[in-house]
């Protein structure tokens, strides 16, 4: 089924009758030439690659849940390309280049506003740095702007420049970046996969590997063992977890990073909003509630849920920014589990076991990346060699001192 505008008034004029399935529900089969652990965002992108660029066919999606219960559903939606360094600004531009043309390559309304992302600037030393990430931007083909104190009172009157303490002095501006509706990623994705013969294998867990003579076999499951010729790795905050069955020790923690979402108010935020005295992000739903987030809570666990001190840091933020929010009630508050690398870059690389490859250690990058990891890790996965604008995610980088440290804060991943 192709979805159109002519298809909704039709349906709408005959009761909503005719809709089908998004995807099927298949059993799996017992060899795939492909196998994809994960039914997140990245694990979906990488089947509908897979299946649309390099015509891999057999290939199936194992995901313990249910799609889109994971991180794919549980972030701030906001996507953008402001890097600096060489190893991934090029990346997540590919990235931003893909959400812009996904609708069309899905046929699935996600919901891509490009509303565009203001990067708030309160001393002189970060502007001589937002100066340098917007030329970095510019270098690599992305959008950048820098405005002025004048220019952001303009655009946004109700922020708080009156605050000696966190003076605003210009802002950092990227028009293309913006908010996608992250629910509708997995299933476009999920639909999109499927209509090229992926089978979507929900609510089968993967519990070890079959790995003999130093070669990945395929996968024992709470279904069964399933054969394949490669399998591929993208579950996110559960990858030591499960790259331990594989009797692998991942340079990668696991964090929880809560969202918040406030109650529904009239248009006030024209754009996403980054607090540059403080880790402070925001940016206003489709429905009105004001959507944000901060500060990962700061101790390994891999449990989707926060603690209070993050709570109120994060709404310390929110009204150091903007007071005028002090009376919105919040609504609801949840948590994802980051896979923290210890240089805060992500890794798509192949593993030491021949046939086993991995795709994780996005920290808080993951969502905006979704669909470069996914393009990057079919390529991978379709050629044994990385993607042009992957070549920086090895595993090797943390021995050869090759780190993508974007924040500067060494290797600690609860600092990224």
């Amino acid at each position: 089924m192709r979805y159109s505008g002519f298809k909704v008034i039709r349906e709408a004029l005959r009761g909503h009758k005719g809709w089908g399935p998004a995807w099927r529900d298949p059993e799996p089969k017992s060899h795939y030439d492909i196998i994809i652990i994960g039914g997140g965002g990245h694990g979906l992108a990488t089947a509908h690659y897979l299946a649309k660029i390099y015509g891999q066919r057999n290939v199936a999606v194992i995901e313990k849940g249910w799609i889109g219960g994971g991180n794919v559903g549980r972030n701030t939606t906001i996507i953008r390309s402001n890097y600096l360094l060489d190893g991934n600004e090029p990346f997540y531009e590919f990235s931003l280049k893909l959400w812009e043309g996904l609708e069309q390559d899905l046929n699935y309304n996600a919901m891509v506003s490009q509303r565009g992302i203001m990067n708030l600037i309160h001393s002189d030393a970060q502007r001589d740095a937002f100066t340098r990430r917007g030329n970095a931007m510019i270098l690599n083909g992305a959008d950048a702007e820098l405005l002025d104190e004048a220019q952001i009172r303009a655009e946004y009157p109700f922020l708080n420049f009156n605050d000696a303490r966190f003076p605003i002095k210009g802002g950092l501006a990227q028009r293309r970046g913006g908010t996608v509706r992250h629910d509708a990623v997995a299933w476009g994705y999920a639909r999109g996969a499927d209509q090229n013969g992926v089978d979507i294998i929900q609510n089968c867990e993967v519990t070890g590997f079959r790995i003999e003579d130093g070669k990945c076999l395929g996968v024992e499951t709470s279904k069964g063992f399933i054969g394949a010729n490669k399998v591929g790795c993208a579950v996110a905050g559960n990858s030591g977890r499960m790259m331990s069955k594989a009797g692998m020790r991942l340079p990668i923690e696991s964090h929880v990073l809560q969202a918040f979402v406030s109650e529904g108010l009239k248009p006030v935020l024209p754009g996403v909003i980054t607090f540059g005295a403080g880790h402070f992000y925001v940016s206003q739903s489709d429905k009105g509630g004001l959507v944000f987030g901060g500060d990962l809570d700061g101790y390994n666990t891999y449990a989707q849920r926060g603690n209070l001190p993050v709570v109120e840091d994060v709404c310390e933020g929110g009204m150091g920014l903007m007071p005028m929010i002090g009376r919105a009630r919040l609504l609801r508050m949840w948590g994802g589990i980051m896979d923290m690398s210890m240089d805060g870059s992500p890794i798509i690389d192949r593993t030491h076991v021949d046939g086993l490859y991995f795709n994780g250690g996005w920290c808080y990058g993951g969502f905006k990346a979704t669909p470069a990891s996914g393009y990057c890790f079919a390529h991978l996965l379709a050629n044994d060699a990385p993607h042009p604008v992957a070549t920086a995610y090895r595993f090797d980088r943390f021995d050869k001192g090759r780190m993508i440290d974007e924040k500067g804060m060494g290797n600690q991943p609860n600092l990224h």
